[in-house]
């Protein structure tokens, strides 16, 4: 059988057609010019690190480099900062963020499960101060940090600077969390239970694989807030204890500043970083899919 389609019907379908055209065109035009927008301060970081200085302090707009130099990139990694090794400083950033990740996993996780899972008396006061805690500056919270820390007796030492760090992003972690263990379904849990399993089995058996997309979020958002992290890297350690953060500063000086120096240093500070995103993210989309499978 036949079906006759009249010219009308036609130029709506071409119609709608077109407008679904132009719609993708428009999105996909938007999503590229974000996108050249965000990356444009990364590029040009990166291309002004192999600039000579003539290029770098011209008044004309060198959106290349016309000729490719080493001399900032040797001079960081040969001569290093303030009388110390880039790679010392890179290694205590290094601990420093790696360190907050593993601690802030484990106690976001734990107190999130917590607040989702069972009721108790002060809840949603204890929801409500975390907002609260993540709205004051940290600046704010200097004094009172330092003069912890200086009781426990962690002044200049890189376990200090974690524990800091790990108080910074635990509010974060924390309100994530609980959204992704909240949306789990309890009777998941008490499946488990009945097969046999103990509450810490079915916890890691069931309730960590679905959360683990969730775990590596904030993981990222840890690394990142503790890698950047300046003013407590600044106040509680000595030149032996400074992070990256903290070294870019020796390039600013009375006479002038080093920009080519701090772009090469920024470039080396920014590796890590898109290393440790670029891993990760493989782990969360393997997370994703394992838990649409599993749930």
């Amino acid at each position: 059988m036949t079906t006759l389609t009249t010219p009308g019907v036609k130029r709506g379908r071409d119609a709608a057609r077109t407008r679904k055209r132009l719609r993708k065109i428009a999105l996909n035009g938007t999503a590229t010019l974000v996108f050249l927008i965000a990356m444009f301060p990364v590029y040009w970081m990166v291309s002004t690190a192999f600039k000579t200085n003539d290029q770098i302090f011209t008044t004309e707009f060198i959106p290349f480099p016309t000729s490719f130099t080493f001399e900032h990139l040797d001079r960081v990694l040969t001569e290093g900062v303030a009388g110390n090794s880039i790679w010392l400083y890179l290694r205590n950033s290094a601990i420093v963020a790696l360190g907050t990740v593993a601690l802030g996993a484990i106690f976001s996780l734990l107190a999130a499960t917590a607040v989702a899972r069972f009721k108790f008396k002060g809840r949603t006061s204890f929801l409500i101060t975390l907002l609260v805690v993540q709205m004051i500056p940290a600046e704010a919270l200097l004094i009172p940090l330092f003069l912890s820390v200086k009781r426990l007796g962690l002044i200049d030492q890189l376990l200090g600077l974690i524990v800091i760090n790990v108080g910074l992003t635990l509010p974060f972690g924390i309100w994530m969390l609980r959204t992704f263990v909240a949306a789990v379904p309890k009777s998941l849990e008490e499946a488990a239970w009945i097969d046999g399993a103990s509450r810490m089995t079915a916890f890691w058996k069931v309730l960590f694989p679905l959360v683990a997309p969730g775990l590596v979020a904030t993981s990222i958002f840890s690394f990142i807030t503790a890698w950047n992290e300046l003013i407590f890297a600044l106040v509680l350690m000595s030149p032996d204890g400074y992070t990256m953060p903290v070294a870019l500063q020796f390039f600013f000086g009375q006479r002038g500043t080093d920009w080519g120096a701090i772009m090469a240093s920024s470039t080396l500070m920014t590796i890590p970083v898109v290393v440790f995103f670029l891993l990760v993210q493989r782990r969360m989309v393997s997370g994703l899919v394992a838990g649409a499978v599993k749930g």
